[in-house]
């Protein structure tokens, strides 16, 4: 194997277990705090002995963020030296303001730790809010230095040269803001219906019923208005990458020559050697709508770019279908959902919580499908139009046996994880004041 292909393979297998890791780290301390409010409002053991349980999760994958995190700062120096040669004074900003944030976050969650009876109430609660906003500013600081990768800016590229550089126009790039909003709302639901599915599946088995359908509703209500979110983000992303990425959007659609009142294919079989979609069902005049808003726009066809510039096409238009189909499944169970709220009888039925616990891979299903979208669309470039991936990747040979070691490692690691919270969930169903 080519040092190109087992350092894409190294950083992809990385970051498909960190962007796990990490949302959940995002978005679980809203749980907590959620929680943790009832508690205070009602003094409802249920939601002492939830938050307290839920403080454990945010500190299991806080620990496990941080590792996997750590590891992926250093495998940019690793695999890519050329391009943090050049990258790293340009978007070293908002790593930079990443690390303040999670600084941030790792004394508010030690406070909320163990400020139990120590600390008075209500400042307490209020600790385990900067851990979940502090978290959430992580991801948004991390997200813009990957949308500078897609619409590099902050710099005058000369002569091979990055000159007049200007962090803060590179951290506040053209695409950070719709690029920050879809992963944000993508973490919310992806960890909601994950959390959601896991207490869904405890009811299902009439395991501690009360304290679970707590659980399930603050989690599945964040989620579905999350996932009822999304598609207008969606919306601001296609028109983005219409503007500054038309290469990715064609492979996105597996569409090959530029026309007007260009249809949505929904499905099908790519063969990029006879540049045919098969088996597709096809809106007309959609795409041109969705990316431009106007049904006779006309969108580039992917053979209008040199054939060294196309992304690879089958990868990314299957991996689009997936994200979206898996989106739209959560948008109308949220509705399902909010609609069961006036249909009590529905949640009496145990097909109602098998339902929802079906659902608990979902999310990260769709959020590893977008980012496939993200990083496979915007090859061959690892800095759009400015630089290859095959010219950032280290000269360092053998670095097959570096991926290897990091399966080993990310294995254990999401075993170890995985039976944490297996541990935890047994701990819940054996609550005695529940």
């Amino acid at each position: 194997m080519e040092n190109l292909d087992a350092a894409r393979m190294q950083m992809a297998f990385t970051l498909i277990f960190h962007i796990v890791f990490a949302c959940i780290g995002m978005v679980m301390p809203f749980f907590m705090v959620i929680s943790h409010y009832k508690f205070m409002k009602t003094r409802n053991p249920v939601f002492l002995s939830l938050t307290k349980s839920w403080q454990k999760g945010v500190a299991i994958f806080f620990v496990t963020g941080a590792v996997s995190g750590t590891a992926l700062s250093f495998e940019l120096g690793l695999l890519w030296p050329e391009f943090m040669k050049h990258a790293g004074p340009i978007i070293g900003m908002p790593f930079s303001l990443e690390g303040a944030a999670f600084f941030i976050e790792a004394i508010a969650l030690g406070f909320y730790l163990y400020g139990w009876n120590k600390l008075p109430e209500k400042f307490h609660w209020f600790t385990g809010i900067i851990v979940g906003v502090s978290g959430v500013l992580s991801g948004i600081l991390v997200v813009s230095a990957n949308s500078w990768m897609n619409a590099p800016s902050g710099f005058d590229y000369i002569d091979g040269k990055f000159l007049n550089i200007d962090p803060v126009k590179a951290f506040l790039n053209p695409a950070w803001f719709t690029q920050a909003l879809h992963m944000t709302l993508a973490a919310f639901a992806a960890t909601s219906f994950a959390v959601a599915g896991i207490h869904a599946f405890q009811v299902y088995k009439n395991r501690n019923t009360i304290l679970h359908k707590a659980a399930f509703k603050i989690a599945i209500s964040i989620g579905a208005v999350a996932a009822l979110l999304q598609p207008l983000s969606g919306d601001l992303s296609a028109k983005d990458i219409a503007k500054r990425q038309p290469a990715k959007l064609a492979a996105l659609e597996a569409h090959y020559n530029t026309e007007k009142g260009v249809p949505l294919f929904i499905g099908g079989i790519v063969d990029e050697k006879t540049q045919e979609v098969s088996y597709k069902i096809e809106i007309p005049k959609a795409l041109s709508f969705m990316a431009f808003g106007d049904f006779d726009a006309e969108v580039k066809g992917l053979n209008d770019f040199p054939a060294e510039d196309r992304p690879p096409v089958a990868i990314t238009h299957y991996a689009f279908q997936i994200m979206v189909g898996l989106g739209m499944l959560m948008l109308f169970s949220g509705i399902f959902y909010f609609t069961s709220l006036k249909k009590i009888k529905w949640q009496d039925s145990r097909k109602y919580w098998l339902y929802f616990a079906c659902l608990a891979p979902v999310g990260f299903l769709a959020l590893e499908a977008g980012w496939i979208v993200t990083e496979v669309g915007r090859q061959p470039w690892i800095i759009h139009n400015v630089m290859r991936t095959k010219d950032a990747v280290t000269p360092m040979p053998g670095m097959i046996y570096s991926f290897y070691m990091y399966v080993v490692l990310y294995t254990v690691l999401a075993i170890a994880v995985t039976w944490l919270m297996s541990r935890q969930i047994k701990v819940l169903n054996n609550t005695p004041n529940t």
